[in-house]
């Protein structure tokens, strides 16, 4: 093969010293168990290699380093192109980016706004406009030809000037005449006779200096002696001119009528602000919201702590602090005279308009509002009481300046197509690229802004096909999962078009429902099409249908793993494959076995009985519209639907935190909801199993999350040598001093900080990567020391410790099956947690739940896509382990999009129908066998073929 990228000898982890060719130009995925090598030999080697060699390109400041830089254990790898990671992690924690912000198209906005946009007035909505001596002339150009016209800017008197000192200059300076409102009337007067008549009962305002006489025309050679004159009237009248027909006329105010120009940007009364992309910026001090400063949020009064049950009405109570007897008098001060202010005082409060809603906060006339009732709290601060309530209302809340749109109110002003650019943020993608599709521009703007709408469209074509459609520019970028992220970097990468780059991706279908794969694999197949290579670990089948070839890495995971026991196209039948496997040598593929249905999850036959429940009413954050929802106990139970429709919304932004809050009596504030009602007496605790980190630094490792390495640590501490030596079982844990290596503090690494680019992680110097002082490691167990007992596979220390025969070990080993019952048998005990994925974080916290004692209080678990990362055969022991929780008397309920997950379930909750403003409805709840049957469910569609 002579257009490929050459692997020879790869051993990097547990790589068996492989040697493989990948096709340049081509679509592949890599797929196998987890811990098989598939992150091993893409990330950690042909990634690791190819950003080696961008370095080496770099600086002499960049090269220094590169000897300290550790380069993958491979013989050679040739043909590498470019390489560019994509990985399956949230890209910024910062409050300030949005998913306008990292796709650019905000950027892109910024600038049509700069270019195009149009300003307009608050006060009577007309367009405000800077005139150009061109707007002069083209006036002057399209008027009846032949039709005479006046030229006159109106008198301007600086500071400390008389009015008869003014118009001895204007003579001096070559001016004759003056129009002066004389006896109702515009007369022309010659500047002399004027002098000479010393009418001081003429005021300056009165008067309009005469620049020229002009006559309709559309010869250029006239028409560019105009611009002369019209340039100087402009000079002359501050910024401002008039072209008045002659004989002129007064209107009823007594000013000259005709056409006004003024190159001041202002109308109204109101200077506005010069266009510019910073003013659109809140990222920017010129276009930042002075109040928030671009966050579009502060800590004030909290809408949503005020009136916590929307439904209600004011009469009903629905305001909060105006509830019991002593602050009662509000609510009734406000009842009694609400006729006056016609506002209806038995309409629930979301159902009242924009305007009523200001009227009872801000106020009208003798009534202050509630605004004037927090302020009035606020003065009498040394009253406790008083300084309770404020408290209890005190959140973060919308910028009640720029109302969440982060900008200065100027920037808003300005509208394209009748909307301004928060407005247009806050629309979903696919309606913001149905938007621009009907944009009607003339012909000038077509002409200045047609590259930058080319820009935008194609970018918001982009996230579409990558099933982001449901998504608005203004979302903040810490509130996107994993695979949105992902997927968002992916259609990033689309829109900079590069060509001859190596693009590896990790799971890029995750948080996906099976409808929008098609769409990813589109768009994989078009970055492939134009001249890149496309090389992802991916576990789902479409993807690796599609694929022109896969790498499939096994036969099992950790020491039992490395190797490449398929490469090629997927086989359509089970015959077919058998004979590519031995076409290819290879040996029996578990992925191949699926695919070819060989092997496969089976479906339940008998579906528990589910009757407690809780039930979620009146559901309304973002999206949902209002839904009952019930979510069975004592079961599994899936909330599936497409991405959008409002599953996260349901499960993580109310229930959770609604039961957080009615168990422990604290928690995060639910999303809009109207109560949680049910069997809550059935559970005595929450769990939120997600994809989060289970530490913030490399010292937190599986091992101690699950409580085994206390028991390690006690055991080494044991040793005759450590008790010679007086070594507690402090002195093996590398987060306080003791034992651990002073030099890296026990993380085994240092990072260094490098001017313009990401920080480098060098192995520590001084303990050689082994985290503890070289005094410790002379303890050791069975011939191991500590290090060495760390840098076991959760399966190397289960085989380990099962041949020993002591009391001490038997609770090393009841911590650490768990590990293994999840699929995470491949994992080193002293892996950092920074180096985990977030299926790989989510399963160890499983595992933490399932080595704890069986006892009475039965326990709720809300896992959010827990089948992240996993290959089908680690789904089944994921299934597995799931059933054991709910054996022992708990309750899971699971947010995902894997097909086998969910007809395995007990019970299945469908949103939908679409994502975004389309989804947010209860399309079905009920066992999945009747799903499977429903039509117009997209999950019911999909799930037909799992059921069959």
């Amino acid at each position: 093969m002579t257009d490929c990228i050459d692997i020879q000898g790869a051993k990097v982890h547990n790589l068996k010293n492989i040697s493989l060719q990948i096709p340049r130009n081509q679509l592949v995925v890599v797929t196998g168990l987890s811990g098989s090598g598939k992150s091993t030999l893409v990330f950690d080697t042909l990634f690791a290699e190819g950003q080696r060699r961008y370095v080496e390109s770099l600086s002499a400041y960049a090269r220094q380093f590169l000897g300290r830089i550790g380069k993958p254990d491979v013989e050679s790898i040739t043909g590498i192109p470019p390489a560019i990671s994509i990985e399956q992690k949230v890209n910024t924690r910062n409050p300030r980016s949005t998913v306008g912000t990292s796709t650019e198209i905000y950027d892109y906005l910024k600038l049509l706004y700069a270019r195009i946009g149009r300003t307009f007035s608050p006060v009577s909505g007309i367009e405000v406009k800077a005139h150009t001596t061109d707007d002069v002339v083209r006036y002057i150009s399209t008027q009846q030809k032949d039709a005479r016209m006046l030229l006159l800017s109106p008198l301007q008197l600086p500071a400390g000037m008389g009015l008869i000192e003014k118009l001895t200059l204007l003579v001096q300076n070559g001016f004759s005449r003056v129009a002066a409102i004389q006896n109702n009337a515009l007369e022309i007067v010659e500047i002399e006779d004027f002098l000479q008549q010393h009418n001081s009962a003429l005021a300056a305002p009165s008067l309009y200096v005469l620049v020229a006489r002009l006559s309709a025309t559309t010869d250029d050679e006239t028409l560019s002696g105009y611009a002369d004159s019209v340039q100087t009237a402009f000079v002359e009248g501050g910024g401002k001119l008039l072209l008045c027909p002659y004989p002129p006329a007064l209107d009823k105010n007594d000013v000259p009528q005709g056409e006004w120009f003024s190159n001041a940007f202002e109308a109204d009364g109101i200077v506005f602000e010069p266009l510019s992309e910073h003013l659109f910026s809140f990222n920017n001090p010129l276009g930042a919201c002075p109040r928030c400063d671009g966050y579009g949020k502060i800590v004030g009064i909290d809408e949503e702590l005020v009136v916590p049950a929307p439904q209600l009405s004011v009469y009903e109570d629905a305001v909060a602090p105006w509830r019991g007897q002593l602050m009662s008098q509000h609510k009734d001060y406000f009842i009694a005279h609400a006729q006056e202010f016609n506002f209806p005082i038995h309409r629930p409060y979301n159902q009242l308009t924009k305007e009523q809603k200001d009227l009872l906060w801000r106020g009208k006339g003798r009534y202050k509002g509630l605004n004037g009732f927090f302020k009035n709290l606020e003065s009498e601060r040394y009253k406790i009481q008083n300084r309770v309530i404020l408290a209890r209302y005190t959140g973060k809340c919308l910028c009640p300046e720029c109302e969440g749109a982060r900008l200065r109110k100027e920037a808003l002003y300005v509208k394209v197509g009748k909307l301004s650019i928060n407005e247009l943020a806050d629309k979903p993608v696919h309606e913001l690229s149905d938007f621009f599709a009907h944009l009607k521009l003339d012909n000038y703007e077509q002409n200045v802004a047609g590259r930058t709408l080319q820009e935008i469209q194609q970018r918001l074509q982009f996230l579409q096909n990558v099933g982001l459609g449901y998504l608005t520019l203004s979302r903040l970028s810490n509130t996107l999962s994993g695979g949105e992220s992902q997927r968002i970097n992916l259609a990033t990468s689309l829109g900079s078009s590069l060509v001859g780059s190596l693009y590896i991706l990790d799971e890029p279908s995750i948080g996906l429902h099976p409808r929008d794969t098609q769409q990813l694999i589109g768009v994989l197949q078009s970055l492939r099409d134009l001249g890149n290579t496309v090389v992802v670990v991916e576990h789902d089948e479409e993807i690796m249908r599609a694929a022109d070839q896969i790498i499939d890495m096994g036969p099992l995971a950790g020491r039992l793993g490395g190797e490449v026991v398929y490469q090629g196209q997927v086989p359509a039948s089970s015959k077919q494959r058998v004979s590519k496997s031995k076409k290819a040598g290879a040996r029996n593929s578990l992925t191949l076995q699926y695919l070819c249905g060989e092997e496969r999850i089976e479906t339940p036959v008998v579906r528990r009985k589910l009757n407690r429940y809780i039930e979620v009413v009146g559901a309304s954050e973002h999206n949902l519209k209002n839904i009952d929802v019930r979510f069975p106990l004592g079961g599994i139970v899936a909330v599936t639907g497409v991405s959008g429709s409002g599953k996260s919304s349901l499960v993580k932004g109310i229930l959770y935190p609604a039961l957080c809050r009615l168990i422990n009596s604290y928690g995060e504030k639910p999303g809009l909801h109207r109560e949680v009602r049910g069997d809550l007496k059935q559970i005595k605790a929450v769990e939120m199993v997600d994809q989060n980190a289970i530490g913030k630094n490399s010292r937190s490792n599986p091992v101690t999350y699950v409580k085994a390495y206390d028991e390690i640590r006690k055991l080494f501490a044991e040793q005759p040598y450590a008790r010679q030596c007086g070594y507690t079982p402090s002195f093996f844990s590398f987060n306080i001093e003791g034992g651990r290596c002073p030099e890296c503090q026990g993380d085994g690494s240092i990072k260094v900080s490098m001017q313009f680019m990401s920080d480098v992680t060098l192995v520590c110097e001084s303990c050689n990567g082994k985290r503890f002082k070289s005094d410790l490691l002379e303890v050791k167990y069975k011939g191991y020391n500590i290090c060495d007992v760390l840098n076991f596979t959760v399966d190397e220390a289960i085989d380990f410790f099962a041949a020993q025969k002591e009391p001490l070990v038997n609770k090393i080993l009841e911590r650490l099956k768990p590990l293994q019952n999840v699929g995470l048998g491949y994992i080193k005990l002293g892996q950092g947690s920074n180096t985990l994925s977030g299926g790989e974080s989510q399963r160890v916290k499983l595992a933490s739940f399932l080595t704890k004692e069986d006892n009475k209080e039965k326990m709720l678990f809300i896992f959010d896509e827990p089948t992240t990362g996993l290959h089908f055969h680690d789904i089944k022991k994921l299934l597995e382990a799931l059933n054991a929780l709910v054996n022992k008397g708990h309750s899971v309920i699971i947010v995902e999009h894997n097909m086998d997950v969910v007809k395995c379930a007990d019970w299945v909750i469908d949103l939908g129908a679409e994502g975004g403003e389309a989804g947010g409805n209860l399309c079905y709840c009920g066992i999945p066998e009747n799903l499977a049957k429903q039509t117009n469910s997209h999950t019911g569609r999909f799930l037909q073929k799992y059921m069959a």
